[in-house]
């Protein structure tokens, strides 16, 4: 029986042995070698003009179109920039006939506007909905947003089986090898690089290190990214804020540049990677004991940014990831500094995949998986020109200047609310800031009738 089966085995290890040398030598000549170097053959982006000619096939389109048409309706509320002032007024003209300045007093009908107001809130709640994923207009066939998309068509249908079978039989397998490919030479090339000494050699080395693998981990993800303005990339001694989507944005970002992270030191893996990089690189890293310390922060970071030798920072002052839809309220911490502020635009192409993190729905891991299954991820970078805090401004002000921009360039749309309130609810200063409104156009309304 051994001899019957020993041909049979040692075929089984030739076709095996000629499989895995084709597999990494496809990966090193077309992967590895052009991330070392910094080019690309183009085929991602040839890769990316074929989804879409799928996506865009005259059948489906039309048919989801129909449906879309028939289930989804307009918007109920159409909301327009007035005051809690000018909608009490109109409220008393149709109802008591009595207007605000003849009857400061309170009104019965006041309450109508309150109670509007609350009825749209929960209807049409302009923060909790940017905490989940982004409505498409066409299914991608990634996942059936509705459940009528169940079935359609047998051909569509047969597209979407082929699609599963190449993205979790050819596309996951080839990406997972590569993600632990640029996080296997990171880890062990940055830790080469950190025995060297202090000097341009060291950072020269560190540099073409992280770029490299970066770029290994960004093919990963089948990342196709296009950077404007180039002329504008953050410079040393300085910080560079972006809106924040996905944990992705920080390889996005660094796949084009180097940069000094900032973040809290972790366990495990994660903590393997982040000795080894600041092995080789001044990156800061915080206990957990001290990120809630404001000024030692600051301090952290205002030493780090005093160096013009050193890498700017990255930062996301939002501190947590939002749906790609908007910005919302950036930290004043890193405004307060004093450096000039480089900003960059972040927008994402929700039709090859989803890349915001819900991070009360899905893990690290599920969320990677989910990553390196979908078609590519498809985004745009903007470098905006470097600004500095004016005169007169506070941080917060500043802040605010700096996030407009931003939403400006990316076509995002720029809120206040706190992203802390993903996890939190309303702080009770909101609340009472209408209840002063209120109050104010009450007993102001009084205090200037008994003046005049």
């Amino acid at each position: 029986m051994e001899l019957f089966f020993n041909p049979f085995d040692n075929l089984l290890c030739i076709l095996l042995g000629i499989s895995f040398t084709v597999w990494f030598t496809l990966l090193l000549v077309f992967i590895i070698v052009p991330a070392i170097f910094g080019v690309s053959f183009g085929i991602r982006r040839l890769y990316m003009k074929t989804l879409l000619k799928i996506f865009e096939v005259r059948a489906c389109c039309k048919i989801i179109a129909d449906l879309l048409s028939l289930w989804l309706t307009p918007a109920i509320i159409a909301k327009e920039p007035t005051s809690l002032e000018e909608e009490i007024k109109e409220i008393r003209r149709s109802g008591s006939n009595r207007d605000l300045d003849s009857a400061p007093e309170f009104e019965m009908s006041d309450i109508f506007y309150f109670a509007r107001r609350g009825v749209e809130s929960i209807m049409d709640d302009e923060v909790t909905k940017r905490f989940s994923a982004e409505e498409l207009e066409s299914w991608n066939l990634l996942t059936r947003s509705n459940y009528n998309f169940h079935y359609i068509s047998l051909r569509l249908t047969v597209l979407w089986g082929l699609g599963l079978l190449i993205r979790y039989g050819f596309l996951l397998p080839l990406r997972v090898t590569l993600a632990f490919t640029g996080v296997g030479l990171l880890v062990f090339l940055t830790s080469l690089v950190g025995l060297l000494p202090n000097g341009r050699m060291k950072n020269f080395l560190s540099e073409k290190v992280h770029l490299m693998c970066y770029r290994i981990c960004v093919r990963a993800l089948t990342a196709i990214i296009t950077y404007h303005d180039s002329e504008n990339k953050p410079k040393n001694g300085g910080i560079c804020v972006a809106n924040h989507t996905s944990p992705i944005d920080v390889i996005i970002l660094a796949s084009d540049g180097c940069y000094a992270m900032v973040g809290q030191i972790h366990g495990g893996l994660m903590g393997v990677i982040q000795r080894s990089m600041v092995k080789a690189c001044p990156h800061i890293w915080f206990e957990r004991s001290e990120v809630k310390d404001r000024h030692l922060v600051a301090k952290r970071l205002s030493d780090h940014v005093e160096d013009k030798s050193k890498l700017p920072i990255l930062i996301f002052p939002e501190g947590t990831c939002i749906n790609n839809t908007s910005v919302m309220m950036f930290k004043k911490g890193s405004f307060e500094i004093g450096a000039t502020v480089y900003p960059v635009a972040i927008k994402y192409d929700p039709r090859f995949g989803d890349a915001f993190w819900n991070s009360s729905k899905f893990g690290m891991v599920n969320y990677l998986l989910r990553m390196m299954s979908s078609w590519a991820i498809v985004c745009s970078v903007w470098y905006l020109p470097p600004m500095s805090r004016e005169e007169g401004e506070d941080a917060v002000q500043f802040a605010n200047r700096v996030k407009a921009a931003i939403a400006r360039q990316g076509g995002l749309v720029d809120l206040l609310w706190d992203g802390g309130l993903k996890r939190g609810k309303v702080k009770d200063t909101f609340k009472e800031e209408q209840q002063k409104l209120y109050s104010k156009m009450l007993v102001g309304t009084q205090e200037d009738r008994s003046r005049s």
